[in-house]
């Protein structure tokens, strides 16, 4: 580990009083076995109240007292977007799936039998998609691949800070669910600081760090400082851009106001931008609700203040957010509050995806429709974009070439830069969902990149 002491992030917090002065609010946290603690679930049938120990018993279950009290209308429960965000439905799971843990529950089941159960129906939801476990793993010098690092795109590198892999509350249609349910093969995580910065050092190319997980702002201030303070060493100059992807700000906005650090967490901000560093937070945002709270707006000013920039991230997702007036609503808000919409995606294909997953002409009808509502500061979101193999591939529309319709595609990241903005053409199908259900068109046997593609990761193949 790094010998980088937090002292200097510690004594500028101690000169800069925290714009909160009451006692720090208590970080509340419930998982599956608390789910009968918690009081409003009550006014559900006991059905829908088993459906989700079914489904918790599968994917993560996670969430907190800011959540249930601040951000759900219990009123209008089950529909609420923030409760279909956060709690588990009966529909996440197959049919199938939910009938094969159902029966174990009622029946009592052992652990054992149980979890053999579970694991096998974990695997076949995909846990890792894009080729994350085996096309992303960066070397160093020819060794072994890196843990708890990934290398996808030229400019950027993730990394996935051990302390930093949970959330504050877990979402229900989250692509790294598999980060948070035990098995360590699933995982993605490291603590060697000093591989993280020595791989930076080896690869002057790389502009950019994603410091990701779970959610890094569950770490306390003096981890992420040991990560991060290095960087502001001449020796990665190269280091123009430091990200840092999380939900805190809208599930525990107490973070970056009232936690026993948050002056610390604010004085590394202020350090890291002062010395040229371009701090984003990338935030991810999912309904506008998520920003009505005066607790939220509050940490979104903090972070402001500190000079760090805030963009804005999240999928179309069935049951929350499958509305343009959702999203106009949401980054009109962001907007006024000096946020950036930066992505919307369409949702991944692993975990509860049947539950979220929309087909892709109406993800861009949505995106569509939801752009022609707002100005032009708001239309700095890029989609509906698809976080596949090859790469982010954004759908551009539909249109119709010598009688075939088509969708028009592009690259706005690629495995290869050279695919980057380079337009190209799949048949229409209605019924697609994501980029694996496409063909080529015009009779065409491949895209223009699947040979490449093919041939340089053949673990994930087209």
């Amino acid at each position: 580990m790094s010998s980088i002491a937090p002292s200097t992030g510690a004594v500028l917090a101690q000169q800069r009083p925290s714009p909160i002065t009451s006692k720090a609010r208590p970080f509340r946290v419930f998982t599956q076995r608390d789910l009968e603690r918690i009081e409003p679930l009550r006014r559900l049938s006991p059905e829908h109240r088993f459906a989700m120990r079914v489904v918790s018993s599968v994917l993560p279950f996670r969430v907190n007292a800011h959540v249930i009290d601040d951000l759900i209308d219990w009123e209008r429960v089950p529909e609420d977007p923030i409760f279909q965000l956060v709690f588990p439905q009966p529909g996440m799971l197959e049919e199938a799936h939910f009938s094969r843990i159902a029966d174990l529950l009622r029946a009592e089941a052992d652990e054992a039998l149980l979890g053999e159960a579970v694991r096998e129906i974990r695997a076949e939801l995909n846990p890792h998609p894009a080729g994350q476990m085996e096309n992303n793993l960066p070397r160093l010098g020819g060794e072994e691949h890196l843990q708890g690092m990934q290398h996808k795109y030229r400019e950027t590198v993730l990394f996935f800070p051990s302390q930093g892999q949970t959330c504050h509350a877990y979402c229900s249609f989250c692509f790294r669910w598999a980060q948070f349910v035990g098995d360590k093969s699933l995982r993605i995580a490291s603590n060697e600081v000093n591989s993280l910065h020595q791989y930076l050092r080896h690869h002057p190319r790389v502009s950019d760090l994603l410091i990701t997980g779970g959610d890094p702002m569950v770490m306390k201030t003096r981890h992420l400082e040991t990560y991060l303070e290095p960087l502001l060493r001449p020796e990665f100059d190269h280091i123009q851009t430091i990200r840092i992807g999380t939900k805190a700000l809208t599930f525990w906005p107490y973070r970056f106001t009232e936690d026993s650090d948050s002056d610390a967490l604010m004085a590394l901000f202020e350090r890291l931008v002062a010395r040229g560093k371009h701090l984003a937070l990338m935030a991810h945002v999912n309904h506008w609700r998520e920003l009505e709270s005066p607790a939220v707006r509050a940490a979104i000013a903090r972070v402001r203040e500190s000079g760090a920039e805030i963009r804005t991230q999240g999928p179309l997702l069935a049951h929350i957010n499958d509305d343009p007036s959702v999203w106009a609503r949401s980054w009109k808000t962001q907007v006024r509050l000096g946020m950036v919409p930066y992505y919307l995606f369409v949702q991944r294909d692993t975990g509860a995806r049947r539950y979220f997953e929309i087909p892709l002409v109406r993800a861009w009808e949505i995106y569509r429709e939801a752009m022609q509502q707002v100005s032009g500061l708001g239309r700095t979101a890029r989609g509906p974009s698809m976080s596949a193999g090859p790469g982010k591939i954004e759908i551009q529309g539909v249109t119709e070439v010598q009688g075939e319709r088509l969708f028009v595609l592009r690259f706005l990241q690629g495995r290869n830069p050279d695919w980057v903005n380079r337009p190209f053409f799949a048949r229409f199908d209605p019924e697609a969902t994501w980029f694996d259900d496409l063909k080529p068109a015009f009779g065409e046997r491949d895209f223009f990149f699947s040979e490449e593609y093919r041939r340089r990761w053949p673990e994930r193949p087209l």
